[in-house]
């Protein structure tokens, strides 16, 4: 019956793996699908604080290497490193085990934030100087505390 219900109203399902729980009816839950949820959960999770990495990363890495930028495009990179500052924050405050994989999120999303900064720095318009692929680095160049550090900006 699980099975079927999990495959026809998701919602419905939650509730009654939810209840059987509760009251430890163990041998009526749908296991295989509570095992693939749990996991599907633990993988958004960090699917979460590497989207929110990569464009907080990508934006520092504008900043670096467009520092010759206008002002009125730099506001925008800096309102998108606070609010993504934050909201790493938050991924971490709210599951501490993700502090563990923060390293290696980093260098995943650093990967997508270098792509996203070459791509739009190449959209320079106004006089804007477009940067060489080779100015962005390969590899991160910020460290965690400062990825982590409020008043972090680059040089």
């Amino acid at each position: 019956m699980s099975k079927k219900l999990y495959e026809q109203d998701f919602q419905q399902w939650i509730e009654t793996t939810i209840y059987q729980l509760q009251k430890g009816d163990f041998s009526s839950l749908d296991i295989d699908n509570l095992i693939e949820e749990l996991t599907e959960l633990g993988k958004s999770e960090k699917r979460a604080l590497e989207s929110n990495l990569m464009i907080l990363l990508a934006h520092l890495l504008k900043l670096e290497v467009q520092h010759d930028a206008p002002s009125s495009m730099k506001d925008s990179w800096y309102r998108s490193i606070i609010e993504h500052r934050q909201r790493v924050q938050k991924n971490l405050r709210d599951t501490p085990s993700l502090k563990s994989y923060l390293e290696t999120a980093i260098k995943k999303a650093y990967t997508d934030a270098r792509k996203i900064a070459l791509k739009e720095g190449k959209l320079a318009k106004f006089g804007v100087r477009i940067p060489e692929e080779n100015e962005y680095p390969k590899s991160c160049p910020f460290s965690q505390k400062q990825i982590l550090d409020e008043d972090f900006y680059g040089n």
